[in-house]
């Protein structure tokens, strides 16, 4: 009759039979746990080059725009004779909070500021410093000109611009929502992310027919693949998608 081995749990050691089955079993989850690790890794896509400069304060200075969200128009450097250009620089507060109560009123008006910046490509923002928004004397020549480039109807995703600009990374999709309808509730700008055949990426900021601010109108619409139709509207740097967002139409994911 062939013995059998029995282990009992108080002993020291296993029987020799058991211990080296064990050995083996241990090593082989062991292993198996190793290259799934690695694949995980490997199959990971890099964060996508995106920057918050957290408590890195700097001195702006420009003309606020209130309207349909808050922005600072910043006079750029041009060569003699050249005429004036601009860059629009979105303001928020700290936390998931718009920059709409700090900049009340200012509409129009040449302010300094501290605050630390917030970027992603060509997109730019501005996390107001508390207690930094200071009035100064005189304006800004010129004012930005705003050129309709026709009716589109695009794919793409609503997004917080500030967490998919720099704060969060990734900042975007269904993971990201509740954060993303979070700070949209309290103010940050929606931005619509579209991406052409070519992997091109166009930033949009969303607005009303009427060019007025949508945040309330499409918190359930975040983080989902969306189709827009509505005019394109230019102004300066800033491009803005004007449409009724109750035509925003879902699509299949």
């Amino acid at each position: 009759m062939k013995n059998e081995e029995f282990y009992i749990g108080y002993l020291e050691k296993a029987p020799v039979g058991i211990a080296k089955h064990t050995k083996r079993v241990v090593g082989f989850f062991l292993s198996i746990s190793v290259v799934v690790a690695v694949l995980f890794v490997i199959g990971q896509k890099s964060f996508y080059p995106s920057t918050f400069e957290f408590l890195n304060y700097r001195t702006f200075e420009g003309v606020v725009q209130e309207h349909p969200y808050p922005m600072l128009r910043v006079m750029q450097p041009n060569g003699q004779g050249a005429l004036p250009s601009y860059s629009h620089f979105y303001l928020v507060n700290e936390g998931k909070a718009g920059a709409q109560e700090a900049v009340a009123s200012l509409n129009g008006q040449r302010v300094k500021l501290e605050g630390a910046l917030i970027y992603r490509d060509d997109q730019v923002m501005i996390e107001i410093k508390p207690g930094t928004v200071e009035t100064l004397q005189g304006g800004m020549s010129g004012s930005t000109v705003e050129k309709s480039l026709g009716p589109f109807t695009l794919s793409g995703e609503v997004v917080d611009s500030k967490c998919f600009l720099g704060v969060m990374n990734p900042g975007d999709h269904k993971t990201h929502r509740a954060c993303a309808t979070r700070c949209i509730s309290g103010g940050i700008p929606p931005l619509f992310v579209v991406k052409n055949g070519d992997g091109e990426v166009s930033y949009l900021l969303l607005v009303s027919e009427n060019g007025e601010s949508v945040r309330t109108q499409i918190l359930d619409k975040i983080a989902e693949p969306l189709e827009i139709t509505g005019q394109v509207v230019q102004q300066g740097d800033v491009l803005l998608l004007k449409s009724d967002p109750t035509t925003y139409r879902r699509l299949n994911p």
